[in-house]
């Protein structure tokens, strides 16, 4: 069982490390900057677990009307400095501080994979929730599912938890939650130790 606490903790201890650590992949680039084109440039995006805001508060900082949110203090903190001036926000993606319909889209990289299995299926209801009727979702998760725990990630002393519901998973617990799966892609996990990709979702919700 992932425990949030441990993650929190984690990513508050990690905060200058991961920072050095995380250089987004082109192909996941690429992937973010299809799915933002596909959205009206008047926008309003939620940023679901967004650290430190790299890649995505960064990329719409600009010219987009967009608010982070996550769990981890520290990240929040680097976030604040990457991109002074969008709304940012400590929360859970289980419960998200917003009233239904908020949003135009929704995007959630590498931070799902952090929330307990049993509650996988909360957090994509809470983003259909704060969506308008027709809003997009981008959402990444892993190949296959597998459930870890490293003590020493990376090479920091510091324990870090992950839950990856895997490809087939989460396809149901979109489309349980009113999404319809436009498309799926995958990109290099630079920060695995073996060689590995994640998977994303793209999606549109229809109810």
């Amino acid at each position: 069982m992932v425990d949030k606490d441990a993650v929190r903790s984690g990513y508050d201890d990690l905060t200058e490390i991961y920072a050095g650590s995380r250089d987004p992949d082109a192909d996941e680039l690429a992937i973010l900057d299809r799915f933002l084109d596909s959205l009206s440039p008047s926008a309003r995006i939620l940023d679901a677990g967004c650290g430190q805001g790299e890649p995505i508060l960064r990329t719409l900082a600009t010219d987009r009307a967009a608010i982070g949110l996550d769990i981890s203090r520290g990240q929040l903190q680097m976030a604040r400095e990457a991109v002074p001036g969008t709304p940012l926000l400590q929360g859970d993606m289980t419960r998200l501080p917003f009233d239904a319909g908020t949003f135009d889209a929704a995007v959630s990289f590498h931070s799902l994979i952090h929330v307990p299995l049993a509650q996988h299926q909360q957090v994509i209801d809470e983003c259909a929730r704060v969506l308008r009727p027709g809003g997009g979702l981008l959402l990444t998760e892993g190949t296959g599912e597998w459930c870890g725990t490293n003590p020493d990630w990376l090479d920091s002393g510091v324990e870090m938890q992950w839950h990856i519901a895997g490809q087939e998973s989460t396809r149901e617990q979109l489309r349980e939650a009113g999404f319809r799966i436009t498309d799926e892609s995958t990109a290099k996990d630079e920060l695995a130790e073996e060689e590995s990709s994640w998977l994303f979702f793209e999606a549109e919700l229809t109810e």
